[in-house]
This record gives C-alpha cells, structure tokens and sequence, in this order.
C-alpha cells in the first residue's frame, strides 16, 4: 500500500510503533556489546511514498565492509541506544535529528558477532539534507515502505550449519540479510499491526564474525 510522506503517515506509524510492545530487557544476553541503527523514514525518490534509507557501507572499512545496512553503530560509552542511532545518523548520512523525530524502537536483535542492536524509528522531514560520509558509505538508497510490504518481499531458507532459518530480502537484483533484513522485517510487521519477533531468525555464516 502507499503511504504518503507526510504529518498523517508520521501519526500513524508512531501509533504502530507505541501499539508494539518490546521483548523484556532482560531476555538480552549481558555480554553482547550494545550498538543501534536507525530506520530512519524520508521520501521515496520518484514516488509520493514514506522510505526507509538504507546504506551500502564503504568497502574499505574494516568490519562488514561492503554490505547493505541501516544506519547505525556501536554505543559509546554512557550513550543510549537512541542517543547513538543519532549520532551515527549525522555521521554517515550529515542527519541532524533530535529526539522529537523518534517515533518508536523495535526488539534488541543479538547478532553472531557479538553485537545487540536496537533498532530505533526516526522520521526524516529533511531529505535534501541527505549527505553520505564517503568514510563509512558507499551509497545510500530509498526504500519505499511499499517494496518492503510486498508478498515477496521476504523469503527463509535452511543451512546446514544452524537449525534457524535465514531471512533474505529481495532488493533489485540484490539479496539483504540478517540483521539488516530481520530489522526491516519486523518494522514491516509492526506497520501491519502484528507483533512479529525476529531475534531467532539467522544470519548467514559469512556475518558471524
């Protein structure tokens, strides 16, 4: 379905997002490092439609160099995850953003590499501010909300190195895994009203580490 890009989608995907009730904190495991992300909400590109941004990170970074992601990083010591899905915002994607833009967090997803990422939803007035960092991206893209509720949009496969299923997003000719793909997955599912959890879904074994 379309969702325009204005003050009504806003409402509405904030309600969503106070409809939905978070796994407890402490069903976390303490050792995981605390990072955050943002799916941060802007216009689409050649529609009226709401999108999500997402980036290609640079290929010349150390960790997960070159792979789709949200916005987002580790905490800095004393920082709420909030705190840092704005930080990273501005320095990947020159977002300045305050907490009024905040419309909601979704589950805590632990990663394979020792991470526990909360996802944060943050509405994005200013598109033209948009500036990548080319230190850390590579390219950023918008999603429309519509690509991501489409029937297809998502698939799960086995491997047989785990008995969870891996989440794949289809994005162009592009497939987007875990935890990227688990994130918007269940960002899809709170905009249908459904309190889908995602923290079992797999990555695939070349993002375990």
């Amino acid at each position: 379905m379309m969702r325009s890009f204005d003050d009504a989608t806003r409402r509405n995907i904030a309600a969503a997002c106070a409809a939905f009730t978070r796994l407890p904190e402490d069903e976390a495991p303490a050792a995981l490092k605390r990072a955050a992300v943002a799916v941060a909400l802007t216009a689409a590109s050649e529609s009226d439609d709401t999108a999500l941004l997402l980036t290609l990170r640079a290929s010349h970074l150390r960790a997960h160099r070159g792979q789709w992601a949200l916005p987002g990083g580790r905490c800095d010591a004393g920082e709420t995850p909030v705190e840092a899905a704005l930080r990273e915002l501005d320095e990947e994607l020159g977002l300045q953003l305050t907490g009024a833009e905040v419309l909601g967090t979704l589950d805590d997803y632990p990663t394979r590499s020792g991470y526990l990422i909360t996802p944060v939803v943050v509405w994005a007035a200013d598109s033209a501010a948009i500036k990548p960092n080319p230190d850390e991206v590579a390219s950023v893209h918008r999603i429309a909300l519509a690509t991501i509720e489409r029937e297809d949009a998502f698939d799960f496969v086995g491997i047989p190195e785990s008995t969870r299923r891996v989440i794949r997003f289809h994005h162009q000719s592009s497939l987007i895994h875990a935890p990227t793909a688990a994130l918007i997955y269940q960002f899809r599912e709170v905009l249908a009203g459904r309190h889908t959890r995602v923290t079992e879904l797999e990555q695939p074994v070349f993002a375990w580490k």
